[in-house]
């Protein structure tokens, strides 16, 4: 398994240069983040190239798929995107598809796929991935569309190009649906990223009622051959001990 540290969740509050060097130091190879919007993605890319570091994925815009009146908007706002992961190098985007907008779920699905499929030759002319996340709307993320996986794997069918994948965040997926080797099992050509953290809680993945050994193993046995994005929140605060002490339990519990 290869693994890409969150910047904005581990290093929260802290200059995010400052955090790429730090998961540097700490052995990693690959970082991820959320929005690029409030970035300096130039430096970023400089520093990324100066630490041989890869770029592993980050956010779209948060515009809803779920609203057709608003395509054209998230349509303009994964052009920006592109390009962006075009100074980053990064081949793998992220995108939420919007809130329950209370209509018919049936029309709202209609309008993420056809979103996604009105996105497929951008994706397929900048060569990026595009990634649609689940998200749990029981603690974190009240009023999502987008819940369990296999409701997400059924819009990736739909949408029916390769340019669409699945994030299978393990922590959301967790919470809203459980049996989790069984879904990446099931699921596992259709999924183009994983996210980790520990439920409950979304701390470590160490933490809590997860084996993440035995789930790391399932997907090694797989073949799968991207990220596992530990995109979790230090357990302690930063006045009681500094996010490289959990690094350190991290890599040691996963063998890395």
């Amino acid at each position: 398994m290869k693994f890409s540290l969150c910047i904005d969740a581990v290093f929260k509050g802290q200059p995010f240069l400052t955090g790429l060097e730090k998961a540097k130091d700490a052995g990693f190879r690959a970082f991820e983040f959320w929005g690029w919007w409030d970035k300096d993605i130039k430096a970023i890319a400089k520093k990324a190239e100066t630490l041989s570091m890869e770029c592993a994925t980050f956010c779209t815009r948060f515009i809803p798929l779920t609203d057709p009146d608003q395509r054209e908007a998230y349509l303009s706002g994964l052009k920006e995107t592109l390009e962006t992961a075009k100074i980053l190098g990064c081949k793998k985007i992220i995108s939420q598809v919007g809130d329950d907008t209370g209509r018919d779920r049936a029309f709202q699905t209609a309008s993420v796929v056809e979103g996604l499929k009105a996105a497929a030759p951008l994706l397929e002319k900048a060569d990026v991935i595009l990634m649609i996340e689940p998200l749990n709307g029981t603690i974190d993320h009240k009023g999502t569309f987008l819940e369990r996986s296999t409701e997400g794997f059924e819009i990736v069918d739909h949408a029916a190009n390769g340019q669409v994948k699945l994030l299978f965040d393990i922590y959301h997926q967790q919470i809203t649906e459980g049996d989790i080797i069984r879904r990446i099992q099931n699921g596992i050509s259709r999924i183009g990223h994983f996210h980790a953290a520990g439920n409950p809680g979304r701390h470590e993945p160490y933490t809590g009622e997860l084996d993440y050994r035995n789930i790391i193993k399932a997907i090694d046995a797989s073949g799968f051959p991207g990220y596992m994005g530990l995109e979790y929140f230090p357990e302690a605060s930063p006045e009681e001990a500094s996010p490289e002490e959990g690094i350190s339990k991290l890599k040691s519990y996963l063998g890395i």
